[in-house]
């Protein structure tokens, strides 16, 4: 039975490899043939009378491991220098406005139908309003740099405030001054915390001589954010500044300090961890959905009652987009169609505590959101004339 799990497993793994290879040439989302996957592999357990234990309770693991290693691997490949201030001005406000906007239309959304209070419905409203940078980042491969450059900066930035924002709503009874002044202290609380991890973390990577040397620094991160985690503190925050600092080395340089870090050596280490991190998101992120595939139920998918409901959110964040791209003087192809809802909405969805879910959003509602985004996503991409080649 052990060799028997050990195979299905690497076939599968090896399976999603060529889709992500392919992807870039089919244009067809690796996530779409990763959930099909996941899907086949349930109906034919069923069909072959094969007994599968409970996997529910694996999904929020590799989704909150896999969220810190596509944070961490986004983090690492965005720059900080003047240059990009134009480019990370424009990104944050396009992550942020359609956020707000989407998050309070469909919070009043449910409060009309869903005969709830506002602070409810804008719980269950915003896992629809991040966009998944675990679909985005992998599927602008074949795009020119700069719209690369953009989905990594925005979909990264939307993870990160679309955490802090549910945080901020789904954690506090009351929102007033007093629960916005905690969570600004929260902020600067892991904002310390974080630079002073980055550095003890940066020394460590440009210390450690054992032959294994990146998963304790990998185990580290995961496990400060998981402690952020208890104490309610914004541990994504920690992920972005530890990323950042790895990543812009070179833009460091000039402070003094650096120097006790030896960033000679740390740029080599950090080249080489950047490897494994890509490495080891691709294994999490595949695991994740083709898990999330196995799960997924023929009813779920074609409930007639919540597809209304998924198609008007997918049109609303087009329009929003639309929209935010335009007054942003941003490029409409193909950047209106790259926000798919994925990992962190199911997160989100998750972490909805009983006494707060509403009949409306079920897993129905969030599946076929997620599917119908990654399909308009699908459709742009293959509409759009931008090529790798283009600079």
């Amino acid at each position: 039975m052990s060799t028997a799990i050990i195979i299905t497993i690497c076939f599968l793994l090896l399976l999603a490899y060529i889709f992500d290879i392919s992807s870039a040439l089919t244009k067809i989302p690796s996530v779409i043939l990763l959930l099909l996957l996941g899907w086949a592999v349930r109906e034919g357990s069923d069909l072959f009378q094969i007994h599968v234990p409970n996997l529910n309770p694996l999904l929020p693991i590799f989704g909150t491991i896999g969220l810190i290693l596509i944070v961490l691997e986004g983090a690492l490949e965005l720059e900080l220098n003047k240059s990009k201030v134009h480019i990370i001005r424009k990104s944050f406000l396009v992550a942020l406005i359609p956020m707000i906007v989407l998050a309070f239309l469909l919070a009043f959304a449910f409060q009309y139908f869903g005969q709830v209070s506002f602070k409810m419905g804008l719980v269950n409203a915003i896992p629809f309003c991040v966009i998944s940078s675990a679909i985005a980042i992998p599927s602008v491969k074949n795009l020119t740099s700069s719209d690369k450059e953009f989905t990594i900066y925005e979909s990264s930035l939307s993870d990160i405030l679309g955490v802090l924002f549910f945080n901020f709503i789904a954690l506090n009874s009351i929102i007033n001054g007093g629960s916005i002044g905690l969570f600004i202290l929260q902020i600067l609380i892991i904002t310390i915390i974080s630079f002073a991890s980055v550095l003890g973390l940066s020394f460590l990577l440009s210390r450690i001589k054992h032959h294994v040397t990146y998963t304790p620094i990998i185990l580290l991160v995961i496990l400060i954010y998981s402690i952020s985690k208890i104490y309610h503190l914004p541990g994504l925050i920690f992920i972005l500044v530890f990323g950042l600092f790895l990543g812009n080395l070179d833009e460091l340089k000039k402070f003094k300090w650096i120097e006790k870090l030896k960033p000679e050596k740390l740029h080599i280490e950090v080249a080489k961890f950047k490897g494994i991190t890509g490495e080891a998101t691709f294994l999490i992120r595949a695991l994740f959905f083709i898990l999330f595939g196995f799960l997924m139920e023929a009813k779920e998918i074609l409930n007639t009652k919540t597809i209304p409901w998924a198609a008007a959110i997918v049109a609303s964040i087009i329009i929003i987009r639309w929209i935010t791209l335009k007054v942003s003087k941003l490029p409409t192809s193909p950047l209106l169609f790259i926000a798919p809802r994925g990992l962190i909405t199911i997160l989100l969805f998750l972490a909805i505590l009983p006494e707060q879910t509403i009949p409306i959003v079920n897993n129905s509602l969030i599946i076929q959101t997620i599917i119908l985004s990654v399909l308009v996503m699908m459709h742009g991409l293959m509409m759009s004339k931008n090529n790798g080649n283009a600079h």
